[in-house]
Order: structure tokens, then sequence, then C-alpha cells
């Protein structure tokens, strides 16, 4: 069985032996007649290093700018128009959608966070009623845009996306099934699961079940990629069929098996998508978990075997390449580069897989991308639509599938290259997270700083400077950057010791409680402290992230970083009136080791740290005071700074003016960190 990479030391032999536990509670859904050559990986299968070149990764970053720039101009911004592209609630657009979001992400840009909330804010009034959706036709479909709505919830807050949302998980809940619990496409298609519905529906059923602490939901929400598998996988391709119909009445369906007769590309590239970004929601150690990965590297293993050799693109009916009439085709290329990509790098897939996406994408910037007579970016052959059934009556058939055209800037397309071309930015920055193969983890205090807030679900969650709060307050884009560049965050909710810190290569504490925030604050002690100061003359990268006078706990803390000659001296400079964003700016030399090529940033209301020893100052402000500090101990260092300044408010982009350069200061930091990193 394979290695998966996330996982470190004594967790990834843990890891290697799951599968057959999660087996035991699915046993009779698992139980797809596979034989054991179907299973993911083998045993030792290398972990392979740069695959994706730093040239291929620029390349990706302005490929996907150019295509974003076309979205723009074909689909424009209904804030600016006064009129929606899209005249429907449409899952094509919320492909696209996805896409900005990544890019937003991976740039703190907040043109691409505006489209998205202006797009959505077209369809979505102040009541979260959503316009022209319609819950009892049980579309999948429907669902797919749910997931923009749990960002713009997340991110902004604003109750209308959660009631929105909310809405769509209702329809979930009364959802038709079939006899074994699928969920039913639609209510014009009976008893019929398509592939197409797993990236509808699950991706955001998972997120939503995460928030809203519903742990029996990814029970269901396994349950259906397991069904899927189960009644559409074909044991000599390892393909799966576009569709299975349980009642076996369709006239495109066999009458034995229910399934329809063909392999559709984009059809297995939904399903693909819905995988990788499913996963990202299930909890650590949830039985299903490690079916899906299982699931996943078997798609993988299938969807490779059947990539053009010499295009290194996917064709329009996936077995039957060169036949006449059959086309390569662009959106289902994308998601399999894109799939296969992040499965990489979430460790959901062996390293080998890098060089399927690699080739991948080049084969489709030569294939598929060309300009238009104005010379804007275009994508040219994507499958405009293909189904099974309905009117005029779909049946299945490899002609039908081949006479369905191919079309330039099809919004499921375009969102597809979106999310390929981010994919593969991210890949070709791996290794600053990566040490021999595996990622290296970010691990993140929730032990002293432990502050919860109830959410819109009415569950209580850990916020303030946490990995997952995706508020202003959260440090969830420092965790995208993290995991970006190939590393695994984590947080640590006990304190600190000798056993949990051992796996960690880098271990953030940032602004510990006082009483005012948390009744009953856990203070940093001597054995803590003890802890601390021998991973880090191991090797480990320490940072202490404090804050102005009126926030943090001082005097434990301070405890912790005098050990290593920093000391906070619990002031408040660089204090902002109103929007004089200037009072908090700090220059920084065009040579900085740390910060190379960022000339200012915005770090308002901090603590001054005085040195002792060894430890030398980072930044400092106008005035002199000492604003960030570095400190070399043993074989490890401590990187402090007297503010928790690259929180969400402050790098996505969204109040800042563009001069403050915190989001590009933060990717810098990131890399740093982890490149002194054991």
């Amino acid at each position: 069985m394979f290695k998966v990479r996330i996982n470190r030391k004594p967790f990834k032999l843990w890891r290697q032996s799951a599968y057959a536990v999660a087996i035991i509670c699915s046993a009779a859904l698992c139980s797809c007649g596979q034989s054991k050559a179907d299973s993911s990986g083998q045993e030792g299968a290398g972990q392979i290093e740069g695959i994706v070149s730093a040239e291929q990764g620029v390349q990706a970053d302005s490929l996907v700018r150019q295509m974003a720039r076309t979205v723009m101009t074909i689909w424009k911004d209904p804030a600016i128009t006064g009129q929606h592209s899209y005249r429907n609630w449409s899952y094509d657009e919320g492909v696209i959608l996805k896409g900005f979001e990544n890019i937003w992400e991976l740039t703190g840009d907040p043109v691409y966070y505006n489209y998205i909330q202006h797009s959505m804010d077209d369809f979505v009034d102040k009541n979260g009623v959503i316009r022209r959706y319609d819950s009892t036709s049980y579309k999948l479909d429907d669902i797919n845009n749910g997931k923009v709505l749990l960002t713009l919830a997340r991110v902004s807050g604003q109750k209308q996306y959660w009631k929105a949302a909310a809405s769509l998980r209702n329809q979930l809940l009364h959802q038709p099934r079939t006899f074994d619990g699928g969920f039913w496409h639609k209510t014009i298609y009976p008893n019929q699961m398509w592939l197409d519905g797993l990236y509808m529906a699950e991706p955001f059923y998972a997120e939503y079940a995460m928030l809203s602490d519903e742990d029996t939901a990814f029970n269901d929400i396994g349950k259906q990629f397991v069904l899927m598998e189960r009644h559409a996988r074909d044991e000599n391709t390892g393909l799966l069929y576009h569709g299975w119909d349980a009642a076996k009445v369709q006239k495109w369906a066999d009458k034995e098996t229910g399934l329809s007769p063909n392999f559709w590309g984009r059809a297995m590239g939904w399903y693909g998508m819905g995988l990788v970004d499913a996963l990202d929601y299930f909890p650590k150690g949830q039985p299903y978990r490690d079916s899906l990965i299982q699931i996943l590297n078997r798609f993988a293993e299938a969807v490779v075997k059947y990539q053009d050799k010499n295009s290194h693109v996917w064709w329009q009916v996936l077995d039957k390449a060169g036949k006449k009439g059959n086309y390569q085709e662009a959106s289902a290329s994308c998601m399999f580069v894109y799939t296969l990509a992040k499965g990489v790098r979430k460790g959901y897939l062996p390293a080998s897989f890098e060089k399927a996406a690699s080739e991948g994408f080049a084969g489709i910037v030569k294939t598929f991308i060309g300009k238009d007579s104005t010379g804007m970016t275009v994508l040219n052959g994507t499958c405009e639509v293909a189904g099974l059934g309905g009117k005029p009556y779909r049946d299945g058939t490899y002609e039908y599938y081949i006479n369905e055209k191919p079309k330039v800037n099809d919004g499921k397309g375009v969102g597809a290259f979106l999310l390929a071309g981010t994919e593969i930015q991210m890949a070709a920055q791996l290794h600053y997270g990566r040490s021999n193969g595996e990622a290296k983890e970010v691990l993140l205090d929730n032990f002293y700083n432990n502050e919860t807030k109830i959410n819109p679900a009415g569950v209580s969650k850990p916020m303030h400077y946490t990995w997952n709060d995706r508020a202003n307050s959260g440090f969830s884009l420092w965790g995208d950057i993290f995991e970006s560049l190939g590393a695994h965050t984590a947080m640590l909710k006990a304190a600190p010791s000798d056993d949990n810190l051992k796996d960690a290569d880098i271990y953030i504490v940032v602004d510990p409680d006082t009483e005012k925030e948390t009744a009953r604050p856990n203070y940093v002690d001597q054995s803590a402290i003890e802890a601390v100061k021998e991973w880090v003359s191991k090797g480990g990268v320490l940072v202490l992230l404090a804050n102005d006078s009126l926030n943090a706990e001082f005097e434990h803390f301070n405890h912790l970083a005098e050990t290593f000659g920093i000391h906070f001296d619990g002031n408040s400079l660089n204090r902002v009136q109103g929007h004089a964003y200037e009072q908090g700016a700090i220059a920084i030399n065009a040579d900085d080791s740390v910060f190379n090529g960022v000339e200012k940033v915005y770090i308002k209301e901090l603590s001054s740290i005085t040195l002792k020893g060894g430890a030398k100052a980072a930044l400092n402000t106008e005035d002199g005071h000492v604003a960030a500090a570095i400190s070399h101990v043993g074989k490890g260092l401590v990187f402090a700074v007297g503010d928790p300044w690259v929180y969400n408010e402050y790098v996505d982009g969204r109040k800042l003016p563009l001069q403050f350069e915190n989001y590009k200061a933060m990717t810098a930091l990131s890399k740093w960190l982890l490149k002194n990193s054991k």
C-alpha cells in the first residue's frame, strides 16, 4: 500500500494499516469485486521532487490571470453592468467562481473576491432567498454554487449567505434516493446516479457538515462515492460509466447492470474533482476517509492509463482514442490535471502522479489555449453539454457523445482550467514544504490562544488566529499559503510537550489569552518551556506572535520568549487613527533576508521587543523600536513579531491600500520559515 505523504512518522504507519479498518464499517458497500491489483499505489512508491518546474508554474500563473480577465470580459461583473450574464442559478458559474477563489487565495487580490461576491449577490437577497432556484426539482446541479455561498458566509460573516446555503442543505435532506441510498441526480431522472452529481453535491455537503458538526453526515457523503464506484466501475479499464439506473428501465441502461454504455471524459472529471474537494473536510479518523483515498488512487491509475501518449490530454470518450469522430476534450483534461495535482499536494496520491499532471497541463496549453481576434486568451475544445435521457432523448451511445460538439470558452471548461492552473502553480512550489518527500508540519497553538465563537450554524468553533477561521480574525489564508507550498497544517490543543512537538517542523504560538478573552486561560509553564527549548535546539522553528498591551497575556508568554533572548515590552506602538494607514507602515530593506522583494508592510498596535544575548532585530518601526526579531538556538531558530499581523484582515486585500504588501510578506515569510525548518 502507498504511503500518504502528509502524515508524519508514527501516524504514517497507522495510515498504512487503516485502510483495512475503514473497509470493515462499509464492507457491504465496498465489496465491489475488485482485486488487490486495483488498489491504490504500490508499496514504497518513490516520492518525486520538482516534476512541475518553476517555469511551468510561472506560465500557469500568467495564463490563469489571462483567463480570469477573459471571464470578466465575457461574464461581466453584475455590480458594474447592472445585469447578470448567467440568467439562471447555474452550476457552470460555480465552477468558475471556485477557480476565482483559488486565484484570490494565491494572490490576495480583492478583484477576484469582489467578483465572486457580486456574482452571488445578484442571486441571493438579504433574506437568503436564491433567485431562480426551485428546491422541489431536486437537481443536484443546483447544489454546486452552495460551495461559493459557504465561502462568502465564512469570510464576510453576512447571514444571508448562510441562510441560502442552509436552503440547499435542506434540499439534500429530502433528496430522493435509490434503493441503497444514493442521491437521484434530479427528479426528472428517477432512480439514477450520475458521476456529475458527486461533484455538484458532496463537497458542499461535507463543508456544511464540518461547519455544523453533523458528524454522521460524513457517513452519508462517503457512501455516495462508494456506491457510485461500486455500481459504475468497470473492472477491465478501471473507468467509471457516466450513469447508473437502479431501476434498469432507461433505454440507455444495460438491462442487467443498469449502466450507461460509455465512459464520458467530463463525467469522470466531475467525480475526481468531487473526491479531492470533499476530502478537504473529512475529519481525520473518519472511517470513510480512507475508503475515499483508496477510490481516488484507483481512479487516478485508470485516468493516467487513458491519457493520450502524444498530446497528454484526454478524449471525449476516454477509451476510444483516435476512433472516427472522437475528439480531445478540454474540460475533462483540466479536471484530471486538477484532481491529480491536488491529490498529490494534499497527500492522497503518491507524488509519481505529478508527472501526468504536469504533462497534462502542458498538453492543455498546447492543444486548447489560444487567442481570439482581439487578443483575448481563450479555451477551445470544451464539450458544451452531455447527459442521459431527457428530451430530446440522449441514449449514451458513442455516436451521441461525439456529436455533442466542442465550444470555445464554455464556462465549465474555463472554470476547470482556472482550477487546474492554480494547482499547477502550487505544484511548482511544493519543494518548500517537503523534506525527503514528506510534507513538513506547521503546528499552530490552540491551547494558549483558545477563543471560541458561535458560528451561523449555532455551533461553538475555535476562532481568532486559527487555520479554519476564514473571517477577518483568522489565519486561514496563512494556512492556505503553507499548504500551497507543500506543507501540512495542524492545530495543537494541548500544552507543548516532547511527544506532541516531535513531528512538528514549525510551531506557532500567537496572542496568548487573557482572562478578558477566556474564563480560564492556559498559561505557559516551565515544563512547556523546557519542551519547546529542547525542540528548538534540535532544529525546530518557533514563531512567537504577540499583540498590543490590551490584547495579550505577557507575563507567562515572556517566560518562554526570554528563553531565546526575546522580551515583549507589552506596549502599543504604531497606533492608527481611522484610515490613516501610513501610521502603521514599516519599511523593509531591499536586501532583507526574510522579506526579500517586499518594500512596505502594515503592522499596527504592536508590542515592541527588547533583545538580549544573540537575538537580532528583523524589522524596526520608523522610530527605531524592534518590531520583529530572530534568535538562533542550537540547530533551530525563533522568529518573533510584536503582533499577529498576518491574519486575514490584513492580507486578503479587502481592506488595506495596495501599497502595503502584507500578503507578499506573508508568502515570503512562509517560504523562509519552511526553508529554515529541519
